[in-house]
């Protein structure tokens, strides 16, 4: 078990080009960390440095507070799982698990225990004598796990693992993920750029954009409080909306049409700023015709066209083009871009009661919840209206919630989860605070 540190870590390669710029981060011992990001952004290549298959052009790595940048990757104590999995065919699921402990030379005793906790944690007791070959996507993966797990490393490292899997393999598979590392307790590093693998694993998630380091927090402060556009349009789906706005006083005139930001810190925050995008997510709209008087009076109504709608059953969709000017219409391809997204256009994507009877062609009243609105300033990004008195609550809920699972923890962990002695820590549930 190991805290790990990244002290302004830097990646260049021979022909000049910078994958990871002045990356800082502190994963501490026990702590499930997701690095997220669209593709090229430098996630895997900062997994690869801490692992030591990269080398770090300057910068320090610590783990445990020892310093790894010279340390060969086969001595850093380290597991690793690999997108492909990375079996031997020609093994049985017995040996490839064991395969580790064969390289070290354990005693034959000691192999057959580690594999067989690991096997009865996995749910793989009936698959130990079977090939690769004859197992589905989702049991190589946990053979892969179950292989990291004998090796009782200091930290588990996963690249991307559940990308060769279909939709429903890769939900019970992250749930497998979430238990296992909850009972085991280890030190995790996770890439992945699905951000709903981000929302559901991590204690928290470092955002990452052109190898820079955007921002670290919990799952709902990333959601509830962006520092930037880059991370507001990331996280969230379908993604957040962005509308060109001027101000006056507390309102906003926007494509959508006029409304009232009824919060005297927002409209004090941007009184000097002539333009600015405002960004509200899906589910911050309404069918107005739906809202009691009590919700009505917290947020404000606009009337829009609706172009297209998509009932889902549990949801509706509905879908507004707006008229933007060119530089904001830019930016939002650019953007699209980064985020490998098709959804940052002009037109807004409003998430609706499946009780609304808003149809295609028709004029609608849509309610916004102006209070999760956010205010970002088009020039630079930076979200001009981030709370940082409730960026501190939900760091001490988040906080309290860890505690309370550590208390807890020892009557929950048991068998394997025992294994080692520093593997019965506690760990947080996967939850989005």
């Amino acid at each position: 078990m190991a805290a790990i540190t990244m002290n302004h870590i830097v990646k260049r390669y021979g022909d000049g080009y910078v994958a990871v710029k002045d990356v800082s981060l502190d994963i501490k011992d026990g702590e499930f960390m997701i690095l997220v990001g669209p593709s090229g952004c430098g996630k895997s290549t900062v997994l690869r440095m801490i692992v030591g298959l990269e080398d770090i052009t300057s910068g320090e790595m610590r783990i445990d507070n020892k310093v790894v940048n010279t340390i060969a990757p086969r001595k850093r104590n380290l597991a690793m799982v690999f997108q492909n999995y990375a079996l031997y065919p020609h093994l049985t699921v017995f040996e490839n698990i064991a395969f580790p402990l064969r390289l070290a030379k354990r005693p034959e005793e000691e192999v057959r225990q580690r594999v067989t906790e690991a096997a009865e944690l996995l749910e793989l007791q009936e698959h130990l004598d079977r090939k690769p070959a004859n197992l589905s996507g989702g049991q190589r993966q946990r053979v892969a796990m179950g292989r990291a797990i004998v090796r009782q490393a200091d930290a588990f490292l996963f690249d991307e693992p559940l990308s060769n899997l279909d939709a429903k393999l890769r939900g019970q598979m992250r749930t497998e993920i979430a238990r296992l590392q909850r009972r085991l307790g280890v030190t995790t590093v996770y890439v992945t750029h699905d951000q709903t693998e981000a929302m559901t694993l991590g204690d928290r998630v470092a955002v990452l954009r052109k190898g820079e380091l955007q921002q670290v927090a919990t799952p709902r402060e990333l959601y509830e409080q962006p520092v930037n556009l880059f991370v507001a349009g990331f996280i969230g789906a379908p993604s957040m909306n962005f509308l060109p706005a001027s101000v006056d006083g507390t309102h906003l005139e926007t494509p959508l049409g006029r409304f009232d930001m009824k919060d005297e810190r927002k409209a004090a925050t941007v009184k000097d700023k002539p333009v600015v995008l405002v960004g509200i997510r899906p589910e911050a709209f309404e069918d107005a015709s739906l809202v009691g008087a009590e919700q009505h009076a917290r947020g404000s109504v606009v009337r829009a066209t609706v172009d297209v709608t998509e009932w889902l059953g549990n949801e509706l969709f509905a879908y507004v083009p707006y008229e933007a000017p060119e530089d904001v219409r830019r930016q939002l391809r650019d953007l699209s871009r980064e985020l490998d997204s098709d959804q940052l256009r002009t037109q807004a994507v409003v998430a609706l009661h499946p009780n609304s009877r808003i149809r295609d062609g028709q004029e609608a009243e849509l309610w916004i919840d102006t209070a999760s609105i956010h205010i970002f300033d088009p020039a630079t990004g930076e979200n001009l209206t981030r709370d940082e008195d409730r960026v501190a609550e939900l760091a001490a809920q988040a906080e309290e919630h860890l505690v309370q699972l550590r208390k807890a923890q020892p009557a929950a962990s048991g068998g394997a989860a025992g294994q080692d002695g520093g593997h019965d820590r506690a760990r947080a549930s996967r939850n989005p605070e």
